[in-house]
């Protein structure tokens, strides 16, 4: 992400401070099992993520889990947010790593694949996942020219691929206006689809959301969206010229249906409990799990194999681990001097390595497990 990491170096040392103000330290280590990041070595480079195309700053993450199509068992496939002349929001491909690292792309997504249904166009954002039966969704922020923000509303999308990387539909509205990031938890049958939306849309008072999207999944037939419900609201967001959006990012499901949500702006975690059932927003400010310490714009999250949350900063290139009471238990540097590298982040299969991509070198790492 090298157009982003002065602006979000500056605005990290900003809200570190304030955090430090008011927290007084970085919460002391919790007396309890190993942390799951002290179980993990040194990360080193699986491939690069660079397609023909010359697309880079790699952001969303995912595992294949089933192999069909052209998705095979064990690769992990990944957006990228920028085409190859660095301008954030045009990067129009996912690519795959095979368990062989052997770099192939899974789908090109274009306007003209999407029939313009993608409001502005096509910009692969953080929010990828894999549903039942090989569908691929993906979310969309295009940008204008120069990386500019787009005014329309609503500006983004998510896209459904199939299993061979063709776009099955686009889903869009005005609880869609700007999918940055995403969480998902499926059965056979039905999905949840948890949306962090970076763009704030008409009547919220400048504030983003949590939508929560309820899916119907089909044997052979492209998913459905039966629902859509905000979980959370009244998140601090805007664009920037650097970083193009600040606001909720990471998503993470942890036990009992608790949302956990990365709010990289306000440098915090924060706590939704049933996600899966709420009817109502529950406000950013009285959601608030942790703040401050180690953590440094938040961007990328995930639940541990032992229940604790791994948070991946985006401006000092550090992962930090944080219990489900809200207390940070341990950090590990993921790239040196790493402002601006970390985006997302999934486990493997064994769940007991890690995989990140680094938008530092466009590769995806891996730090693996002992």
């Amino acid at each position: 992400m090298r157009n982003r990491l002065r602006g979000a170096a500056t605005l990290a040392i900003g809200l570190t401070a304030m955090s430090f103000s008011l927290t007084m330290a970085v919460p002391a280590l919790a007396s309890r099992a190993t942390p799951f990041l002290q179980t993990l070595g040194a990360p080193v480079q699986i491939a690069s993520t660079v397609p023909a195309n010359g697309d880079i700053n790699p952001y969303g993450i995912a595992i294949v889990t089933s192999s069909t199509g052209r998705l095979v068992h064990g690769s992990t496939l990944i957006s990228n947010f920028n085409a190859k002349s660095n301008v954030q929001g045009t990067g129009v491909t996912i690519v795959q790593v095979s368990p062989a690292k052997k770099l192939s792309v899974f789908a090109t997504v274009t306007a003209a694949s999407t029939s313009r249904r993608c409001p502005g166009g096509v910009g692969l954002t953080t929010a990828l996942g894999i549903l039942p039966g090989g569908w691929v969704v993906v979310g969309s922020l295009h940008s204008g020219p120069g990386g500019s923000l787009l005014k329309t509303f609503p500006t983004g999308c998510l896209i459904v691929l199939d299993h061979n990387g063709r776009v099955a539909a686009v889903w869009s509205g005005p609880k869609l206006n700007g999918p940055w990031d995403m969480a998902m938890t499926a059965t056979p049958t039905s999905a949840r689809l948890y949306v962090a939306d970076a763009m704030p849309r008409p009547g919220t008072n400048g504030g983003c959301e949590v939508v929560r999207l309820d899916l119907r999944l089909h044997a052979a037939a492209v998913p459905t969206l039966a629902s859509n419900t905000v979980i959370g609201s009244g998140y601090g967001c805007r664009s920037d010229k650097t970083a193009f959006v600040l606001g909720p990012t990471g998503i993470a499901i942890g036990a009992h249906g608790t949302a956990y949500v990365a709010e990289t702006l306000e440098n915090h975690v924060n706590a939704i409990p049933s996600a899966a059932t709420r009817s109502s927003a529950l406000v950013d400010a009285r959601s608030v799990l942790v703040k401050g310490g180690a953590l440094n714009n938040p961007l990328g999250l995930i639940t541990a194999p032992n229940g604790d949350l791994i948070a991946v900063n985006g401006a000092d290139g550090f992962a930090v681990e944080i219990s489900p009471a809200g207390t940070q238990v341990a950090k590990l540097m993921l790239v040196k001097n790493g402002s601006g590298a970390l985006f997302g982040l999934t486990l493997e299969p064994d769940a007991k390595s890690l995989q990140f991509v680094n938008d530092a070198t466009n590769a995806l790492d891996v730090a693996i497990g002992h």
